[in-house]
This record gives structure tokens, sequence and C-alpha cells, in this order.
């Protein structure tokens, strides 16, 4: 921990060594050792028991935080004609199919990207672009379909995608700093549910292995798996 700061050394004094907590307390001790100088993300790291080599123990999925990430969402839409319409009424930030030559060109501004069926033709030379960014549309994820007024709503609402990465671990956000412990504690469990509920069933034993919760620039606190059983 040499490489820390004093200040981050000052708040993982603050936790005791290797004790699980229940989740609200987990919530408010991240809270309590937040200590940066602006309002930190409160971020959720879940090690799941599958392997991610093989396709059949993917986890992946989408889940409505109550209480949303605290994060405006940048939403391009990609889409013509009525649907183009919609997603300007809904509230998309970038609505147009003239955006897949700007992100040819480049322009990667947005957080989300949905679009309509029709339009994915276009996009899937942009594959290699997107992808490594998480920006590809997915049906999986309701970011490919007709109904684009529903899908930017539920995006800006905090409406949010995970995918387990290569080390089996699920990463996310739950919420800012300046949240009431009931708003993270609230958000923390709805996706807690939504990844016991993308349980592969090909996975074997324990699954949920661990779950650490943190700020953007504080330590990680463990918390109780068994609070999520």
């Amino acid at each position: 921990m040499s490489g820390h700061g004093k200040k981050y050394r000052a708040a993982v004094a603050t936790l005791e060594p290797r004790r699980l907590h229940a989740p609200r307390e987990a919530v408010e001790k991240v809270k309590a050792a937040a200590y940066a100088g602006f309002n930190e993300s409160v971020d959720v790291a879940v090690r799941l028991g599958v392997d991610p080599k093989h396709a059949d123990q993917i986890v992946r999925g989408t889940v409505s935080l109550p209480n949303g990430t605290g994060k405006q969402i940048r939403v391009l839409v990609i889409a013509q004609g009525d649907r183009a319409k919609e997603a300007e009424a809904a509230g998309a930030d970038f609505v147009g199919v003239e955006y897949v030559q700007k992100i040819k060109d480049g322009w990667l501004d947005a957080d989300v990207i949905v679009a309509t069926p029709d339009v994915m033709g276009q996009l899937g030379p942009l594959g290699k672009v997107l992808g490594p960014r998480g920006l590809m549309p997915n049906p999986k994820a309701g970011t490919v379909t007709m109904d684009v007024a529903k899908a930017v709503t539920e995006l800006k609402a905090g409406k949010i995608e995970f995918r387990v990465d290569k080390s089996g671990i699920v990463h996310a956000p739950i919420g800012k700093r300046s949240f009431a412990p009931e708003e993270l504690d609230q958000n923390l469990h709805a996706f807690m549910e939504a990844v016991v509920r993308a349980k592969p069933a090909a996975a074997k034993g324990h699954y949920i292995r661990s779950v650490t919760l943190s700020s953007t620039m504080g330590p990680g606190v463990p918390v109780d798996p068994a609070g999520f059983a």
C-alpha cells in the first residue's frame, strides 16, 4: 500500500481487514471512506464462478436501477424517418444515420448507441471500433429495437448493461457518493438480482464468489455474498 496516498491509507484504516459487511453497512462504509473532492461514483465488482472462455458461461444482461446512476447518459440513436423523430422527442442527445459516417471519421461522444434493425447493416463494419468500447447495439441489451423512444427513456432513467469480463468479474456503477444510503442499497440489490437471474445453466458450483463495493478513489469494501443468495 506504500504507493497509495495519505488519504487513501486513512480510508483503509477505517475498515476491518477481511470482514464481510451486510449490503447496507457496506454502502455506508463506502460513503464514509470516500475522500475525493468530487462526487465519486460508487461501483460494484462481482466475482462469479463461471469460465467466460466458454460461450455457455457468458453472463450478460441489463437492469434498470431504481434510483438511476447519477450520470448524465449521452444517447445516440441511429434511425431514420418517424423513428428518428420519436427518438428526438424521447430526449436522445444525438439522432440520425449520418452518425455512422461521423463514427467512421472518429466521433465517439456517446455513452450508448441505440439503432433500429434496418440500419444495423451499416453499423456492422464498425464492430471493431464499437465492440471493444461496449458501444455496439445489441438486441439482448435492448439497444437494437424499433421502439427507440422506450429505449431512450429507460437509458436516461438508469438502465445499464453488464457483461462478465475475461477474469470472471462483472463491474457496474450503482450510483454516486451523494446518493442516500437507501438509494445505493436499493440499486445494489436490483443489480445483484439481475446478476443472479443471468446465471448460466452451465455454471457449476458456487456462483457468487465475492462482492466488493468501492468509490472511484476509495478502497474496496467486501460485501457478504450471502445477502444476495
